[in-house]
């Protein structure tokens, strides 16, 4: 997962209907957007945007990284802290392109050299009405409400069950019964991971469930999944790790109870677009290359092939939601995306062990480097999504 400040919160899901939310698509997304293409370039020290204002519309923002670390580029909304949208894992000397079905509004700009703090170079957006009708007509619309109204049931069923799933899992591991609670760890996160790039645009929640020990700030506090997983699997721990009292048991396992019925209510009102749906799924390819395929995800239970089936499980019905739209569009894309679909689950099926999969650890270099290839055979066509349906 991505670590998110906690200034990344999120106020008011209610509004999420009325912005139009991103993802990272490839740098030859065409003509249409190309008079609408602003540039940004991501120091270590800058997030220079070569225009603060912009028309209503398709908009493609070019992000080059000129730095020495890997970074990020967000939108933002007007208040500074809900996600509009984001391209992640942009290597040093690498551009890569964040498309946007942009709404009239005022937003921000910001940068996160190292995918991790509050990010730099925060800077105002505004986008101005060009009078341009952003809606779908005839059948298309009709395939897009359907596609929308859909992936909101999935969204509300898989965070329904991620709240009982949690509870379970907390009470067990409140009660010292740590090998229901290790048993329950892998099945009950996959609920959190299918939708992972949705819980991920509430930034407030985000880092207090799902960061990572190597992603913590200074003085930073460490609650959610993974610091209730190193207390579970204390083998691979550093030297002189200690086990947790009751009383810290109790507060990680509560608070994590809380923070999931928090995002369920907040999920209710949530309303999704086209271009959601589309690079919902990019991102979730993008978590898959950043920590399930190197195996940083899950550090201590080595549970990974989880959370990775997970991913592509969302990225799937995410895809094939929009599918029948991209046929119209560009059916050669479509039959290009079925097949490294197909592939890249060959390979998970290969893994499988009895109802889950074997640990990462036992994987050997050949198999990792073979999910890798094939990731990255997924990531070229997948980019293309959104700018396929949406330019």
């Amino acid at each position: 997962m991505t670590a998110l400040s906690p200034r990344f919160g999120y106020a008011a899901a209610a509004t999420v209907a009325a912005l139009a939310l991103t993802g990272c698509v490839p740098n030859n997304v065409g003509t249409t957007a190309a008079s609408n293409t602003i540039t940004v370039d991501s120091s270590a020290t800058d997030c220079a945007v070569s225009s603060t204002e912009a028309p209503s519309g398709n908009l493609v923002f070019s992000v080059t990284n000129s730095g020495d670390q890997v970074t990020e580029f967000y939108l933002l909304a007007d208040d500074g802290l809900r996600i509009v949208g984001e391209v992640e894992n942009i290597g040093p000397g690498i551009t890569r392109d964040l498309v946007v079905l942009a709404q009239p509004g005022e937003y921000f700009t910001v940068c996160k050299p190292g995918m991790v703090g509050e990010g730099i170079g925060s800077t105002p957006f505004t986008v101005t009405d060009s009078g341009a009708d952003l809606s779908f007509s005839g059948d298309i619309a009709a395939q897009v409400e359907a596609a929308n109204a859909n992936y909101k049931s999935y969204v509300k069923d898989q965070i329904e069950n991620l709240v009982v799933g949690t509870e379970d899992f907390a009470a067990a591991y409140i009660a010292g019964d740590d090998d229901t609670a290790r048993a329950l760890y892998a099945p009950t996160r996959v609920f959190w991971e299918r939708v992972e790039t949705v819980a991920e645009s509430f930034g407030d929640l985000d880092p207090r469930m799902d960061l990572r020990e190597a992603d913590l700030e200074d003085g930073q506090e460490w609650t959610g999944w993974h610091a209730i997983e190193k207390d579970l699997w204390p083998e691979d721990a550093e030297a002189g790790f200690e086990a947790y009292d009751q009383s810290k048991r109790e507060a990680l396992a509560s608070q994590l109870v809380a923070d999931t019925n928090t995002l369920y209510a907040n999920v209710q009102d949530l309303e999704f677009t086209l271009d959601q749906q589309t690079n919902g799924a990019i991102g979730l390819l993008d978590e898959v290359a950043s920590g399930k395929v190197t195996g940083e995800e899950e550090f201590w239970s080595h549970t990974d092939l989880w959370d990775f089936q997970a991913n592509i499980d969302g990225a799937r019905v995410l895809y094939d939601g929009v599918r029948d739209i991209l046929v119209e569009k560009d059916a050669d894309l479509a039959a290009t995306l079925d097949e490294e679909f197909e592939q890249l689950q060959v390979l998970l099926d290969a893994q499988r062990e009895g109802d889950g999969f074997r640990l990462y650890t036992e994987l050997s270099t050949s198999e990792i480097r073979a999910f890798s290839d094939q990731v990255n055979a997924l990531a070229e066509p997948l980019s293309r999504l959104t700018a396929v349906l949406v330019l």
